[in-house]
């Protein structure tokens, strides 16, 4: 990067480390900012600053939040009798986003993937038993919305495993997102078919 002055290089360097940004778009992104009014790039600064210092985890159900409990946990019009499992918030915002789901989440924080060295220790499925067993609405159905890959099928039968011997209803999304593909990619039409068409494991 001997090209770009030193602050130029640097930033182009933090651009790379970002997830699917190359050096061409990190190049981009740069010198879009190098475009920007001195007040954009502070406006720009503050608000990543922001969501470092202000954004944490919901105490009920680990999606982001910056409360103590998140909105969608504190509604009190959201049925308290299913929850939906995913890996992480992008999920939860997916199916959020298709408007049929009207429970509760659990946030999952990743999937089994133990190459990785995620083992069940590393996800938030101690805090899911915790709270299937001491919910005071007795929870009637357990939703795993894991992605359909090899990593998503092996946590939803990890769950399954154990969740239903706690007597809770087990159902899985149904595969009407690809196979190998993420929910977050997925259309708002194939992720209602998926849900509506979810199956007992």
């Amino acid at each position: 990067m001997a090209q770009y002055a030193k602050p130029l290089a640097r930033l182009v360097g933090e651009f790379e480390k970002l997830p699917g940004i190359g050096p061409k778009s990190a190049q981009r992104l740069a010198f879009y900012i190098l475009r920007l009014s001195e007040e954009e790039a502070k406006s720009l600064a503050d608000a990543i600053v922001e969501v470092k210092l202000r954004i944490g985890y919901c105490r009920v159900c680990y999606n982001f939040t910056d409360q103590e409990v998140c909105d969608i946990c504190r509604d009190t019009r959201r049925s308290d009798e299913t929850i939906c499992v995913v890996a992480d918030p992008r999920d939860l915002i997916a199916i959020e986003k298709t408007g049929e789901f009207r429970g509760k989440y659990h946030v999952l924080g990743g999937v089994l993937a133990p190459m990785e060295g995620i083992g069940p220790d590393q996800l938030k499925i101690r805090e899911l038993l915790a709270r299937l067993q001491t919910q005071e609405a007795e929870i009637k159905e357990t939703v795993i919305a894991t992605n359909p890959n090899v990593e998503g099928d092996a946590t939803a039968l990890y769950l399954a495993r154990l969740l239903k011997p706690l007597g809770v209803r087990v159902t899985r999304i149904a595969h009407g997102v690809p196979v190998g593909g993420d929910l977050d990619y997925a259309d708002q039409a194939t992720l209602i078919q998926a849900y509506e068409g979810r199956r007992e494991m």
